[in-house]
């Protein structure tokens, strides 16, 4: 389900993983089965004290600060909206799980580790779905230890939810099976729709729905194996626009018996360019059983987005993935706007810097040392950043930070007080589209071919 999901930055995995646990995150947990509220009277909205941007590990601050008269009136405007959707939609059910708000944490590799779930949790005060990055089914079965290190979830989380990325049937369904048999975790994604061609030269990612037959099989193994866990698919559009393949793949996933399907509406050749296309999810969500939930993905930037998203599409929910890159604090926007609220995050710098040495911290914590923490966040500094005067200068020794000590020392040559600029949202991360699918010879010849794609399509540095 979730784009990596796919994953929706890239699969260079995270490297040399090694210790402990995270052992932070005060979050409260996500809705289980039965204790979400029914649309018809919307849950509460996060208590006063709920955890926020900083609260933890002593670094303080929240991002709840206004940013003077241009966000006070982008929250009048959305009042309205916001009000109606407390009543309008109803929470996502997946399997046994009930999730509310209908919202997803696309899986994104190398980013959606257990620090970054941890933040988006606390501001959404425990409420939605968050899913790993995605993980290799072969090294997930060969008990790879930087595997093994992906899939360890802090206390707090719960539902805990793996995406699985596999292009053998048998592999797929012993993967899911050590899953529901060791309790891993309590949901189950699989990624058909990763774009990156070191994924689909081999024939897996979203250049696997295309073979009909085989998509069928590895399903069938990943339910049959999975036990009570609820197994859920994510995809693109198809190869490119002359090979769609969604609505097939829809009909295989619902035939098959998953508990829900999502789609991003871009084919794998556009990557993340040029526009989402909603109207395929709409496709979709009409021709597949109304008891099996759809979610739609692509270019959600803002709580407004989800919310027109499902209007328009009449999809049972949605999946955010780089409209959260440095903006964490998304998620707590998207749990008032489906409350009826309008209560958004606009942080002043002081906020976001206090975010950002939080977020490499518990990278640190999670890693075992604190500079390969810091060395791994660097890749988020020009998302929390943006919109934001920082200087070149500055940007580039914060690029370049290697201890906490150093990443506060240049935050704090920053003016504090800047508040939330108009030009913070939108789209971030890659937007390169319009690219030639690589694939494996001979792999359009005949779409229901059953053929395994090579044994090095599962190495354990394709995904996780």
């Amino acid at each position: 389900m979730t784009t990596s999901s796919e994953p929706e930055i890239d699969h260079d995995t995270v490297t040399g993983l090694t210790s402990a646990t995270l052992a932070v995150g005060t979050a409260t947990t996500a809705t289980a089965t039965g204790t979400a509220t029914p649309a018809a009277t919307p849950p509460a909205a996060t208590p006063a004290g709920a955890a926020t941007v900083g609260t933890t590990s002593g670094i303080g601050g929240t991002c709840g600060t206004a940013s003077a008269s241009a966000s006070a009136s982008a929250s009048a405007e959305a009042s309205t909206a916001g009000t109606a959707a407390g009543a309008e939609f109803k929470p996502l059910t997946i399997g046994p799980l009930e999730v509310w708000p209908p919202v997803v944490l696309a899986p994104m590799a190398g980013i959606t580790n257990a620090p970054f779930r941890t933040l988006c949790r606390e501001q959404s005060g425990g409420k939605g779905l968050y899913v790993s990055e995605m993980i290799t089914t072969r090294a997930l079965v060969e008990r790879n230890a930087k595997t093994m290190q992906l899939i360890r979830f802090d206390p707090s989380e719960k539902p805990r939810s793996i995406q699985l990325y596999g292009v053998d049937p048998v592999t797929v369904g012993k993967a899911a099976r050590m899953i529901a048999e060791e309790n891993l975790a309590d949901h189950i994604d699989l990624n058909f729709g990763c774009p990156v061609p070191k994924v689909t030269r081999k024939g897996g990612g979203s250049a696997l729905p295309y073979k009909r037959n085989l998509l069928r099989e590895i399903l069938r193994e990943a339910v049959g194996n999975a036990g009570a866990l609820p197994v859920t698919m994510k995809m693109r559009k198809g190869i490119d626009d002359d090979h769609l393949t969604y609505l097939d793949a829809g009909r295989i996933g619902a035939e098959e018996g998953v508990s829900a399907i999502a789609l991003h509406g871009r084919t794998a050749a556009q990557h993340y360019g040029g526009t989402a296309d909603w109207s395929a999810i709409a496709r979709l969500r009409e021709s597949v059983p109304a008891e099996i939930p759809v979610l739609g993905n692509g270019d959600i930037w803002s709580a407004e987005d989800a919310l027109r998203m499902m209007r328009e599409t009449g999809c049972d929910g949605v999946v955010v993935g780089r409209g959260c890159l440095g903006r964490p604090w998304l998620f707590k926007d998207l749990v008032s706007i489906f409350e009826g609220e309008v209560d958004y995050a606009r942080p002043a710098f002081a906020d976001v810097a206090r975010a950002m040495v939080r977020h490499a911290q518990l990278l640190g914590e999670w890693m075992g040392d604190e500079s390969r923490g810091v060395v791994d966040f660097r890749k988020h500094v020009a998302w929390y950043t943006k919109g934001f005067s920082v200087g070149s200068e500055l940007r580039v020794k914060l690029a370049m930070s290697s201890s906490l000590a150093e990443l506060e020392e240049v935050l704090a040559q920053v003016e504090q007080t800047q508040l939330w600029p108009a030009g913070a949202d939108g789209p971030r991360g890659r937007t390169s589209g319009n690219n030639r699918v690589v694939l494996p010879e001979g792999w359009l010849d005949d779409p229901y071919d059953c053929a395994l794609p090579s044994l090095d399509a599962e190495s354990d540095t394709s995904g996780g």
